[in-house]
């Protein structure tokens, strides 16, 4: 498995465009962009570098121990092979499928 990327986060997006399997696409229902380790079960709301939740997935918010590699700048351009992009609903991770489902009933 490769680590989590920005491409690799907007493959997804193109992959799940239309149905609720993204952010703008489920916002609406109460699921909130995030991220879960699955090495350590962990998971993380998606946030801007400042630590304010951000309304679609990014990696910049990520905290150190799954960051894998960074640009010069500091910016994360890859986290760990084991984490998943999702989301969160009541207190639930939800994976992009899972989330497009729940939407969908």
């Amino acid at each position: 498995m490769n680590a989590m990327t920005n491409a690799r986060l907007g493959q997804e997006n193109r992959l799940f465009h239309g149905p609720a399997g993204v952010s703008a696409g489920n916002r609406e229902e109460g699921f909130r962009p995030a991220f879960r380790d699955a090495e350590t079960g962990r998971v993380y709301a998606s946030r801007f570098v400042t630590g304010q939740p951000a309304p679609f997935h990014l990696l910049d918010g990520l905290p150190d121990e799954v960051v894998v590699a960074r640009q010069a700048s500091g910016r994360v351009i890859a986290v760990k092979a084991t984490i998943t992009s999702g989301f969160v609903r009541r207190g639930r991770f939800y994976t992009r499928d899972e989330a497009a489902a729940a939407v969908a009933s």
